[in-house]
């Protein structure tokens, strides 16, 4: 029988999979890139009127690299161009957000104690987010007062906050830390997109024309690598939270999420200054240190909020808790895996329910159907090791019980 729920799980597998190769790729090159630049060497002036050079070995070869601060006299005919890798990164990330959070807006994107939104509303503030973001980060640089890097950076960080905190007035608190990662990716993606490429692009038609290219152009793409090398791993944090309800389901998601651009500066700060040949500010570890333990105190506040409404359904899982077999269905998870998915878990050793799911009522229930029907109905991801001796019967129970909910909905659509 065509499933196309295990077929949608496969797609997003693959689209979460084309994400993290072209972020490797991506992420890869502008490191290199960075410590390359910062690593040139200009004792002795380097030939031909290059700005610094660098000898490297690698792969039992040795590469000598050369920079020009505009352009060389002569352009050559074969010239590399890095872009796709950021493209590809955040088409692919756009994509796997839409699957997850748009198509399943009422599970994950909208929490009703927070913000009692359709999932249209809750898409289209995603959407206009992200692009509202770029255009004011965009206007913030080109005005008068970004031409203090330093200056506008620390304007820039007060601006993440404040929308760290408005993400979690809106979306829940998962959705809000991914959202905030995708803001802080679109911004570092359209900088390649809009601002840097299309520099370097002019230079190059100066260069073909006979004209001698303006500086400004390669200053301002400097700038905007740099705000890319500083977001970078913070956007990495963001992107993995969702794996971790320590981070997202904290009622200091927003705080934790603040504090985690701190942590991209001091890191980034050690290695860059490493490679400049400016020695290695170990402080930046120890500052590092403390940030995270700061972090992980505010993560011991209330993980779930204690005025949750747990009665109040959305409309896909009503259909699920009026299905044929709902009873049963809960009454296998309740007995198999509540030990563990509850807000105060009985197993040993667990102190939260995993991945902050929590499965103590029929509503909770209803509201996990598809995650339910995947992890322990289909496959046998859950319980773990089948630790609770999950019966296949019961497997079977709970397949039955999904597929008359799916039905349901077909059937009212």
């Amino acid at each position: 029988m065509y499933d196309l729920a295990v077929t949608g799980a496969w797609i997003e597998f693959a689209v979460r999979w084309l994400h993290v190769i072209t972020a490797i790729a991506w992420i890869g090159s502008s490191f290199y890139f960075i410590a390359l630049d910062l690593g040139l060497r200009r004792d002795p002036p380097p030939p031909s009127g290059a700005d610094g050079q660098e000898w490297q070995v690698h792969g039992g070869g040795f590469y000598h690299i050369q920079k020009y601060l505009v352009a060389p006299d002569n352009l050559p005919d074969h010239l590399i161009w890095f872009k796709w890798e950021s493209y590809a990164t955040w088409l692919s990330g756009f994509a796997l957000m839409a699957l997850i959070y748009y198509l399943g807006a009422e599970f994950y994107l909208i929490d009703p104690d927070v913000a009692d939104l359709r999932p249209w509303q809750a898409v289209l503030i995603s959407v206009l987010s992200l692009v509202l973001g770029w255009l004011v980060y965009d206007m913030l640089c080109k005005s008068r007062f970004g031409e203090d890097n330093t200056r506008l950076m620390v304007l820039l960080y007060f601006v993440l906050v404040a929308m760290a905190w408005g993400y979690t007035q809106v979306f829940t608190g998962r959705a809000a830390l991914i959202h905030l990662g995708a803001f802080t990716a679109t911004i570092m993606s359209a900088n390649v997109f809009m601002i840097i490429i299309p520099n370097q692009k002019i230079v190059v038609a100066d260069l073909k024309a006979g004209r001698t290219p303006d500086a400004k152009y390669g200053k301002i793409a400097k700038q905007r690598s740099t705000h890319n090398n500083y977001l970078t791993l913070p956007v990495i944090f963001l992107m993995l939270s969702n794996h971790y309800p320590l981070a997202f389901a904290s009622e200091a998601n927003w705080a934790i999420a603040s504090l985690v651009f701190l942590m991209g500066v001091t890191i980034r700060h050690y290695f860059n200054s490493m490679h400049a040949g400016k020695g290695k500010p170990t402080w930046t570890w120890l500052a590092t240190t403390l940030i995270f333990i700061l972090i992980m105190w505010l993560s011991t506040a209330p993980m779930f909020r204690p005025d949750a409404d747990t009665t109040a359904l959305s409309p896909s899982a009503e259909r699920f808790a009026q299905a044929p077999g709902f009873t049963e269905a809960t009454d296998i998870v309740l007995g198999r895996c509540s030990m563990c998915h509850a807000a105060e878990p009985n197993w040993a050793g667990l102190h939260w329910p995993p991945k902050g799911v929590i499965l103590e009522t029929p509503q909770q229930v209803a509201h996990n159907a598809h995650a339910i029907y995947l992890q322990s109905g289909i496959s046998h991801a859950m319980p773990p090791a089948n630790l609770s001796y999950m019966e296949e019967e019961e497997r079977a129970a709970l397949v039955a019980w999904f597929n008359a909910g799916r039905a349901g909905l077909k059937a009212e659509n």
